[in-house]
């Protein structure tokens, strides 16, 4: 992938108060020994093919099995779209990017900025999204640990999805105010804290989960069929560790690299950590391969679904 690439996330057209990722790459050459890392273009389409296509089978998964339409699936679905949007926006960056090489676009044509503009709002929605679906889901476990006798009363689907149109109203009104008004420090330090801040408070929801599940383990282990029950509410938490392990290490380095850009874009070793910029990108990609095959890993109903559509596609049934 060329070095050239249109500013992204912390710039706006016509300012120059804030550097863009761009300029800072380029800068990062010149004040450091630090070869950037280039990922090639095929690597990039592939992998955010791959990301889009595993997702999108999930949103069929569970929109043609009705056992499926539970709260919780519903948040794992929201969880798809975001990782969904995180691969489409890194293959729209991309296809922008060969078309200005090629000569068809100019990165500093009116056109132009608003489209680096749309895909920037593409970005930070993604982002947002999974954080919340994150939060989302693990509110849900949490209610299926300890209320597991109200949980139908209290986690509703009508509920759920109130919830979930709360977060994505949220979340698209975030990200455009957030793309538009960029070059503020008062809007992109909000949004670099909101990152780990989100993070620690689901951490701090994980830590009050499990310390209270061994103690509450033997509350209702004298219950009848209690012990099947709570094992599998248990295996839905350790999922859900699971996802928030993957998402951490996807896109934490990211984000890592907007606060650098912001706050030392000139410091060498700062600059240093730049240069692996399109390994960082193609990071949140990765993201959105990994996040299904743990839905297909640790969900028996979800792989008997994916094996009913793959045998009915192949002999035309109906189920």
């Amino acid at each position: 992938m060329s070095t050239e690439r249109p500013s992204n996330l912390i710039k706006h057209p016509g300012q120059t108060s804030i550097p863009s990722l761009e300029n800072i790459s380029d800068f990062s050459l010149n004040i450091t020994d630090c070869t950037q890392v280039v990922v090639p273009e095929e690597v990039f389409f592939t992998v955010a093919a791959a990301g889009i296509l595993e997702n999108l089978l999930i949103l069929i998964a569970v929109v043609r099995n009705k056992n499926l339409h539970l709260p919780m699936y519903f948040f794992i679905c929201s969880l798809a779209i975001s990782d969904m949007l995180g691969s489409l926006y890194k293959t729209l960056e991309n296809i922008f990017i060969i078309l200005c090489k090629m000569g068809y676009l100019t990165r500093h044509g009116d056109f132009e900025k608003k489209l680096d503009d749309a895909m920037d709002s593409m970005f930070i929605l993604s982002l947002l999204g999974s954080i919340f679906s994150l939060l989302a889901i693990a509110a849900d476990r949490y209610i299926t640990i300890f209320y597991a006798l109200r949980y139908h009363n209290i986690m509703t689907l009508r509920r759920a999805l109130v919830i979930l149109a709360i977060i994505w109203a949220f979340c698209a009104g975030s990200s455009i105010a957030i793309a538009l008004f960029s070059y503020e420090a008062a809007t992109v330090i909000p949004f670099t804290i909101l990152f780990p801040l989100m993070m620690f408070f689901i951490l701090c929801l994980y830590v009050h989960m499990f310390l209270l599940a061994r103690s509450h383990a033997k509350k209702i282990a004298s219950l009848p069929s209690s012990t099947v029950h709570h094992r599998t509410n248990m295996k839905g938490a350790i999922t859900l560790t699971i996802f928030l392990g993957v998402f951490l290490c996807c896109w934490a380095p990211f984000v890592l690299h907007i606060l650098l850009a912001r706050f030392c874009p000139h410091n060498p070793y700062c600059a240093c950590y730049m240069s692996i910029f399109h390994v960082n990108g193609t990071l949140i990609m990765c993201n959105a391969i990994i996040n299904p095959m743990i839905f297909a890993f640790r969900s028996p109903e979800l792989r008997s679904t994916f094996k009913k559509m793959f045998y009915c596609s192949r002999s035309n049934c109906n189920w």
